[in-house]
């Protein structure tokens, strides 16, 4: 059975900075694209970011082009998002997903694995 866990969210004020980190069981980790996806209250969800088994191939969607960076690391079965620069539009409830399609294009969950979620709340 495969989990996906996210951790890391919190409250921040603008401008600063939080790191969510996601570990993946049940999966070969280092087999799978890995990405990040994010839903507001009211809104859809979107994809966030996106990184391929080996790291050769990474989006990230253009709002937190600049602010957000995408890694992971094989050995320890995690991935993480470090989110700097956070503004208030960044609230949301952050998910981790497991074999998604990952492309320099875009990101898709559809038949991936997927997390409960962290909060990230940004006040202004």
């Amino acid at each position: 059975q495969v989990q996906v866990v996210e951790s890391g969210g919190g409250l921040v004020q603008a401008g600063g900075s939080l790191r969510l980190s996601c570990t993946a069981s049940g999966l070969t980790f280092g087999q799978h694209a890995m990405g990040w996806f994010r839903q507001a209250p009211g809104k859809e969800r979107e994809g966030v970011s996106c990184i391929s088994w080996n790291g050769g191939t990474t989006y990230v969607t253009d709002s937190v082009k600049g602010r957000f960076t995408i890694s992971r690391d094989n050995a320890k079965n995690t991935l993480y998002l470090q989110m700097n620069s956070l503004k208030p539009e960044d609230t949301a409830m952050y998910y981790c997903a497991a074999d998604v399609k990952c492309t320099i294009l875009k990101v898709s969950g559809d038949f991936a694995y997927w997390g409960q979620g962290t909060q990230v709340t940004v006040s202004s």
